[in-house]
């Protein structure tokens, strides 16, 4: 945790860690992203898409939330797989209040499940429904009831991530469960992760949303070089793209490399956004046998 800066005088103002949890795909990032106003967390239609927490801050003028985007809870076996289960649970270990999240618009499943069981219940727990446009007031009500005979929550806020609808209810029920304290980062705060890092997650949410079922899941992305830039003066940026086989290298790169040229021209765009200045990106493609089961890898991708 930071030092905190800037002590508010005010007794009334609240702070604290929020930790998002949920199974894969239920629109953690998506909520994530809608309460600051900003994209820091990819988001693709693929489950598993969070590998590492993701950290956001919402200023508020009587608050600072803290909020935790985690992976999603899962069955997980792979060492990938269980190593992303493994933040999620400390993510939650770590908070002062958990905001869990399901679809309501789905059955229940395992992963709801280790949610559940998951769930420390010496915390305080406030649970989202989300994708309520997805179903009708009768089917909303069952869901209510359902869920909250699974686990004592504090509050049940039925919400839309992606429209915005009751996100803002949501917000004013977790500032009422945070405890008064100062505020962890100053006000020009958004997330604690470095530059860099969010650089790769933009290139490897594009290779997610343009590549088919199994090889974005093969994927991992390094930034090799990284020059910043001005208004005047573009950024220079070489990545590199990991994948675990030579036919997945392939299917990258595309035919007469069309495929890797569209994840670099969607991912400049949205580099340039973030960094406000031209961006000259520049993309590699390179086999790491196996690396979601090589510990070594791992490490050296940020796992």
């Amino acid at each position: 945790m930071s030092d905190r800066p800037n002590m508010p005088n005010d007794a009334s103002f609240r702070s604290g860690f929020i930790a998002i949890a949920g199974a894969p795909n239920v629109g953690k990032s998506t909520l994530l992203n809608r309460i600051l106003g900003q994209k820091i967390s990819i988001t693709s239609k693929k489950p598993q898409t969070t590998r590492n927490r993701i950290l956001g801050v919402r200023h508020q003028p009587n608050a600072q939330m803290v909020f935790v985007d985690t992976p999603g809870l899962h069955p997980a076996s792979k060492p990938l797989n269980v190593r992303i289960v493994d933040a999620a649970v400390s993510a939650m270990a770590e908070a002062d209040l958990i905001l869990a999240m399901v679809d309501a618009a789905a059955p229940q499943a395992v992963a709801d499940n280790m949610l559940v069981s998951g769930l420390p219940v010496k915390k305080p727990v406030v649970l989202a429904l989300n994708k309520i446009d997805l179903i009708n007031n009768a089917q909303l009500l069952t869901c209510i009831d359902d869920w909250a005979g699974r686990f004592n929550f504090i509050d049940i806020v039925p919400i839309c991530a992606r429209s915005g609808k009751q996100v803002d209810r949501l917000l004013n029920v977790l500032h009422s469960h945070l405890a008064p304290g100062p505020p962890f980062f100053p006000e020009d705060s958004l997330t604690d992760l470095p530059v860099r890092f969010l650089v790769a997650e933009i290139i490897r949410e594009k290779a997610f949303r343009l590549m088919g079922q199994e090889i974005p899941y093969a994927v991992a992305v390094t930034i090799d070089q990284f020059i910043a830039g001005s208004r005047r003066k573009a950024a220079h940026i070489h990545a590199t793209i990991h994948v675990e086989r030579e036919s997945q290298k392939g299917m990258v790169i595309g035919k007469s490399g069309a495929t890797l040229k569209r994840i670099g021209a969607d991912a400049r765009h949205d580099i340039e956004q973030m960094l406000e200045t031209r961006v000259m990106l520049k993309l590699f493609v390179r086999v790491q046998k196996n690396w979601s089961r090589d510990t070594r890898a791992l490490r050296k991708f940020g796992y």
